[in-house]
């Protein structure tokens, strides 16, 4: 079914034009998520074939120092997302405050659209581009965080037979997010801290083998 956002964003498009196929993991994090990403992202190895895209709702200006300490937590590049921005494996991009991000044409758009459900960047936002650009080759996972973003565009993003997953209660710090996903059928998984990694290492497998 086609993906229909609350607004008109640059990567809305037909069903013909849709599902080009790049490999990308999309992830929504409020509360509780920083820590968890870098849990995350500590454990994927350098040449970790898929790029990451990720949406952590954070006070503004603070964003860059996100990142940097990411870097250094991990063997990826992390960076702050830039309009324009290829699509390369090994990297890691942080959406900027006050700006929607999404995928077109194997590379990101940022985009200065109206929050969505008081958002921008927005959960939400990024999984239905994936939706729309990816298909099945996404990957989408929402960490914890308080309210419900992401959990409409996770579900666009299993509809279209991508693999999606939240994070259990047990390690989230606020299990609003998650929890929201689950409810509305959006996560096929629901896994812990410690299993969060090991999922998208076994994504990345699985989709480098459907590559050849």
């Amino acid at each position: 079914m086609p993906v229909v956002s609350r607004t008109p964003a640059p990567w809305a498009s037909p069903p013909a034009a849709e599902a080009r196929g790049e490999r990308v993991i999309g992830i929504a994090a409020s509360t509780g998520g920083p820590a968890v990403l870098a849990r995350i992202l500590a454990a994927l190895p350098a040449d970790f074939p898929i790029p990451v895209l990720v949406v952590q709702h954070i006070a503004q200006g603070f964003e860059g120092g996100l990142v940097h300490w990411l870097a250094g937590e991990t063997p990826l590049r992390v960076k702050l997302a830039s309009d324009g921005d290829a699509l390369l494996g090994g990297h890691v991009f942080i959406a900027p405050d006050g700006r929607h991000m999404g995928v077109v044409g194997g590379r990101i758009r940022l985009w200065d659209g109206p929050p969505v459900r008081g958002f921008r960047p927005s959960g939400t936002v990024l999984f239905e581009s994936l939706a729309t650009a990816c298909g099945a080759g996404a990957a989408g996972l929402v960490l914890s965080g308080m309210g419900d973003d992401g959990a409409e565009g996770l579900g666009a993003l299993r509809a279209r037979g991508a693999w999606t997953a939240a994070q259990g209660p047990a390690t989230s710090v606020i299990f609003g997010m998650p929890r929201a996903a689950i409810e509305r059928g959006a996560a096929a998984e629901t896994l812990e801290l410690d299993d969060l990694a090991p999922a998208l290492l076994r994504f990345a497998r699985r989709a480098e083998a459907v590559a050849r």
